[in-house]
């Protein structure tokens, strides 16, 4: 599996922010890009080389991310000048012979990428579509009869929408042939729609932002002030005091952190949802719902989202140390610092 970016669009929405940097490189916290958020995506999903399609500023990301960044191998497509959405896939499709992960360059997502890929090869799809449900941006009134029951801040709204990350399987460029430009989601995926060929994966509830907008990059960046992403997932902090530091921990299905350790920080965990277990050197406890698991200093231990199916989100409420973790052995590629 091959992934790809779409990274060549000129981001006019975001101006003054894209008239002189690419939208791909625009931090959404201190020292962390759009664009390398999605690498880290790419690489904890265990692809390890990705095509960059770009155009506009090209030479900038060129600089920044080079042939190899953090692990990740970097190949680049230079569009000479704007092709759409369909030709720039066509072209990157072309470009290799195998399966193809392609993300919008825009798109900050906690999908389970490594999930997604899996049912798409084991699919008879040429393509998957990831879709989710977009949150409203107001708050929602409910009615009654003759009056007002409630009030709703910003619920997910019915329908799905296209999230911007696609699989497709190689080989399939000819089915852009019939089009000779435009958007990829005018053309090519209604024909595979109507053909019974497009598939799609969803992950209801997760966070999704497409970065269109200075709103939307303010909002993002909020997301991010005080969150870490990690190749299982992601630690948040929301709490820090000089008494007690609160977090959530978010761990996709099928995936575990590091088998780790803290030399002081005396922690609780309280289970969201999902369910796993926890790994320690002499036992597994396992854990569901609403269960509370308490894991006292120097204690290894492995925190495991067992059920492929379902994300595990965790409360974590301990002691004041926020970087007091020796980890011991990680199952995953690590992404270079």
């Amino acid at each position: 599996m091959i992934g790809m970016v779409l990274c060549g669009g000129h981001g006019k929405r975001l101006r003054p922010f894209t008239s002189e940097m690419p939208k791909s490189l625009i931090e959404i916290k201190e020292g962390y890009t759009i664009l390398d958020n999605q690498l880290l995506g790419f690489l904890s999903a265990g692809i390890d080389n990705v095509v960059l399609l770009t155009g506009h500023l090209s030479e900038k990301i060129k600089e920044k991310y080079g042939s190899e960044y953090k692990g990740v191998k970097v190949d680049y497509i230079v569009e000479d000048e704007p092709l759409g959405t369909l030709n720039a896939i066509k072209m990157g499709l072309a470009s290799v012979e195998d399966d193809v992960t392609i993300m919008n360059g825009d798109v900050i997502a906690d999908l389970n990428l490594k999930k997604m890929i899996t049912i798409f090869q084991n699919s008879d799809f040429i393509a998957t579509m990831f879709v989710t449900k977009m949150r409203s941006p107001y708050g929602v009134v409910v009615l009654g009869e003759d009056r007002i029951k409630s009030f709703r801040e910003k619920p997910f709204l019915e329908h799905y929408i296209n999230g911007g990350i696609y699989c497709f399987k190689k080989g399939c460029s000819s089915y852009f042939d019939d089009f000779e430009g435009g958007d990829i989601e005018k053309t090519v995926f209604p024909m595979l729609a109507d053909s019974g060929k497009l598939g799609y994966y969803k992950e209801d509830g997760l966070f999704w932002s497409s970065i269109d907008t200075t709103k939307d990059l303010e909002e993002i960046k909020k997301e991010y002030a005080n969150r870490e992403d990690k190749p299982w997932g992601y630690e948040k902090i929301l709490i820090s005091t000089d008494k007690y530091l609160t977090k959530e921990l978010f761990i996709k299905g099928g995936y575990k952190t590091s088998h780790h350790y803290h030399e002081q920080k005396d922690e609780t965990m309280r289970i969201m949802s999902g369910s796993g277990y926890i790994k320690f050197d002499d036992r597994e406890e396992r854990f569901g719902r609403n269960d509370n698991i308490q894991i006292k200093p120097k204690t290894p231990h492995t925190i495991v989202a067992s059920d492929a199916s379902e994300n595990t989100i965790i409360l974590e409420v301990s002691t004041p140390h926020p970087d007091d973790t020796i980890r011991l052995k990680d199952y995953y590629i690590r992404w270079k610092t």
